[in-house]
This record gives C-alpha cells, structure tokens and sequence, in this order.
C-alpha cells in the first residue's frame, strides 16, 4: 500500500511521564537546637506529640489521593491498553471482530483489528481481500478501496513475491503475512470520526530451504480512517508509512524448517485490544 492512495500517515507519539507527589518531609519543628533559660520538658513533651499528630493526619490525606490526583498536573502523552470492565466484542463480520463500542477504545480497537485484517495473507487473494474490504470498510468508500487494493496486489507483484495469481505459495513452502499491533494512538475523534494510528511489526515472506523472499519482519504505522457507520466503526480510508524502527537485537536468525514450524503452531491473533 502507498500512502497517496489512502490519505497521509500520522507519526507515532513518544511516551508521557506521571509525576508522583510524595508525601513531604517535615521539616525539624524546633529549628537548632537551643538549649533554654528554664527546663520546660513538659512543654516540649506536649509541642511533640502535636507535631507528630499533624503529620500523620497528613500523611493520612496524602496516601488517600488516587492516582488521578496526584498527577493531574502531568497527563500521561499516551494511552496504553487497561482493563476497562466493557466487555470486549461478541460479534464477527465473517473472520473479523464487529460491533466496537462507539468511543475512543473502540475506535482503537477496530483500527487495530482492521489493520490485522489488511495485513494478513487474505490480501493477496481477489476474493479474500474483496471479502475483508466488504466487511471493514464504509459503504460510501467500498468500491474506491477495493479498486485501490486490487491495483496494489498486482498480477506483477504477486509473482515479484513468488505467488501464484491466486496468492498461493509454492510448492514446499508456506507464504506469511501477518501484521501484530505494538500500540494504538487516537490523532482525531469525535462520536462519529475517529482517525486512529497503529504502530505495528509485520511477518513477512515465504518458508522453505529454497525461498529467495525468506520471512523478514518490518516496522509501520498505519493510518486508519474511520465512520460510525450505525452500529460500528467502518474505514474511510488508510495510509501506511515506515517505522518507528527500534534496534534490531543479537537474537541469532532462525533457520527456515523452525521458522515454517512457528507458522504452522502459532496462530495468528483474530483480536487485537
């Protein structure tokens, strides 16, 4: 996918930062140390426990502060996946999760699960791929991004991939496609638009000794627009753009029989937040 026939691509946010307040030290009462005219124990005796009393009574009021209020001068700059206590979606258009709820986590969850869709090997099918657009994308849009999507998965780049027309791989071999959300971001929302980032790591390539395209992965965000379409998010349009990239680590590359094996034994995530 490009980005010019989808729309531009939103870059991904940083992390925020909460600052915690806690709770102060109390400051020594009597200052230095002076030693008095008169002994007057007793009165030292009564101004300690009255210090001591205030400050428990402040570190009472200080532990009893939630979270919220001991960083609301600091709002986190994202909004990472907690448990909410809305059930998540009981419904599926086919393959794919249906029926989000109309607020910014549904809006995240149906772009990530959208983005799940469109990056799965269904796409290098024509009738796979029309099927996941019918069921994802809006009906004033549907047609447009069918025709953009066919004229990406090309005749020319299925057999530049190794793929027959049909998108299947060769013989000994297994094709993958898989796209795994890292994390959401709301650019735009209201109650019936939302234009939501999804930064994501993708498989991609084909198993077997013999491949010259071997299974890689890669670093995207994908853009998605979306409408409330009645009773669930549909796509207007998307855009894919490159990275953020993180460093790529010292793991040894796995040979293809155990790559072609993890394909085979782990299955793809079918929802996503």
């Amino acid at each position: 996918m490009t980005e010019d026939q989808y729309g531009a691509g939103g870059a991904v946010g940083g992390t925020g930062q909460t600052r915690t307040r806690l709770p102060d030290s109390p400051s020594d009462p009597y200052g230095t140390p002076r030693r008095p005219t008169r002994s007057s124990r007793g009165l030292v005796t009564v101004v300690g426990v009255v210090v001591l009393l205030i400050a428990a009574i402040a570190f009472a009021n200080q532990s009893d502060e939630s979270p919220a209020d001991r960083g609301t001068d600091t709002p986190a700059a994202s909004s990472p996946t907690a448990p909410s206590g809305v059930a998540p979606v009981d419904a599926k258009n086919g393959t794919i999760p249906s029926g989000f709820a109309q607020t910014e986590q549904g809006a995240q969850s149906a772009a990530a699960n959208y983005a799940v869709a469109l990056g799965s090997d269904g796409m290098f099918n024509t009738a796979r791929r029309h099927a996941i657009i019918d069921a994802i994308a809006d009906t004033g849009t549907r047609d447009r991004l069918r025709a953009a999507f066919d004229a990406d998965y090309s005749a020319g780049l299925l057999s530049q991939i190794g793929l027959t027309k049909d998108g299947l791989a060769p013989a000994g071999t297994t094709f993958v496609s898989r796209t795994l959300p890292s994390g959401t971001k709301v650019r735009n929302f209201s109650g019936g638009a939302a234009v939501v980032d999804v930064w994501c790591v993708g498989l991609f390539g084909l198993t077997g000794e013999k491949s010259t395209n071997p299974v890689t992965s890669n670093w995207f965000t994908t853009s998605v627009t979306l409408k409330w379409s009645g009773s669930d998010w549909k796509v207007v349009e998307t855009a894919q753009q490159e990275g953020p990239t993180p460093v790529t680590g010292d793991d040894p590359v796995s040979p293809s029989d155990q790559i072609n094996g993890a394909v085979e034994q782990f299955g793809g995530f079918t929802y996503a937040r």
